[in-house]
């Protein structure tokens, strides 16, 4: 076996970590699979014969990744990663506590992240569920190590807060994906556009769209236009692990999933899912 192909084999025995990290700071099936190859052709390029950890490498590697892509969603409003951060770690906390907190949330816990900045985000995910020192996790936010452990205190306060407050905003996502789906529906675009942000952000996998599609589009009214022409009648209300989506069977099994992303009661995100290997891992609940 020559070099490249144990190099890809090492990285293939990380790729799912990889992709449980990448997913839990994107909250993106499709994104964390992109940051992931991404991690790859990086891999690839290098000397990775100088890397003495290959696995603290490649979670270095897509940790900077999903913080550069959680930096540029023009439809969110993050916090600059050059702001200093003033905060100190609070008396009373305990990381240990956190944790088993924070897994316990399971999908919940994507819901309350969405929330949070950046750097506060990656900080939190990198320590609190991957128990990554702080010495690491500094330079990948661009911080002190003590800013970092801030950083992954404010993150974790906010969780806090935010999982007491978690069902009702489950239920403002349910309103507002049913609101998306009989507007499709009906094909009235005009109550189309007042369920979606002004920004929204579409994204589909490769399998989701036809050869010369662009996957990703912008645009409140370029999304609308896009979800009308594109709308199939089996599409029907679904919880995909736990959280309000729209799925399209066909023969009893999933061919397309739709997820969303809500703030402020409208869509700033949709993700189209149609590769049958990310269906598959996906828990649904029809709910009509």
């Amino acid at each position: 076996m020559d070099d490249k192909k144990i190099l890809a084999s090492r990285f293939e025995a990380e790729r799912g970590h990889l992709k449980r990290v990448a997913y839990r700071m994107l909250g993106s099936a499709s994104e964390a699979e992109d940051a992931v190859q991404e991690a790859w052709l990086r891999l690839s390029r290098s000397d990775a014969s100088t890397v003495g950890n290959l696995a603290g490498w490649l979670t270095t590697v897509v940790a900077r990744i999903c913080l550069d892509m959680l930096r540029s969603r023009k439809s969110r409003r993050e916090e600059p990663l050059e702001q200093p951060a003033a905060e100190t770690l609070a008396d009373g906390d305990d990381p240990e506590q956190d944790l088993v907190m924070a897994d316990s949330l399971g999908v919940a816990l994507l819901v309350v992240l969405e929330t949070l900045p950046p750097p506060e985000r990656v900080a939190f995910v990198l320590h609190d569920m991957f128990d990554l020192p702080f010495d690491e996790i500094a330079p990948i936010v661009g911080r002190t190590t003590d800013a970092a452990r801030q950083l992954a205190s404010r993150a974790r306060r906010r969780v806090k807060g935010g999982s007491e407050t978690i069902e009702p905003s489950r239920e403002r996502h349910r309103a507002v994906v049913e609101a998306y789906l009989k507007a499709s529906r009906s094909g009235d675009l005009a109550a189309l556009l007042a369920v979606l942000d002004p920004e929204v952000v579409l994204r589909a996998d490769q399998s989701a769209v036809p050869t010369g599609i662009a996957l990703v589009a912008q645009g409140a009214e370029v999304v609308a236009r896009r979800a009308l022409s594109g709308f199939m009648p089996e599409a029907q209300l679904a919880l995909v692990d736990g959280v309000a989506a729209i799925v399209v069977l066909r023969e009893d099994v999933a061919f397309r999933v739709l997820r969303f992303t809500v703030s402020a009661g409208r869509v700033t995100g949709i993700e189209v899912l149609a590769d049958a290997d990310r269906l598959a891992d996906l828990e649904i609940l029809l709910l009509n």
